[in-house]
């Protein structure tokens, strides 16, 4: 199925979940992820499955000074 992730088009299987998705994306630290313009809380990351069409925005949160 197809989503749009950070505004680039990609092909995912279907039942991936918000957890699968950044597991795949190789992402290991903190991040916070809007899909379809709605916050999607961690502890939902396992349990959210994405659909065809969902919009997806993962910003890596970096600490600094």
């Amino acid at each position: 199925m197809n989503i749009a992730i950070n505004g680039e088009n990609r092909e995912i299987d279907d039942g991936t979940t918000v957890a699968i998705l950044l597991k795949g994306l190789a992402l290991t630290g903190p991040v916070a992820v809007e899909l379809n313009q709605e916050i999607c809380p961690k502890k939902s990351h396992a349990k959210t499955t994405l659909s065809p069409n969902d919009t997806v925005e993962v910003v890596t949160i970096v600490g600094g000074g």
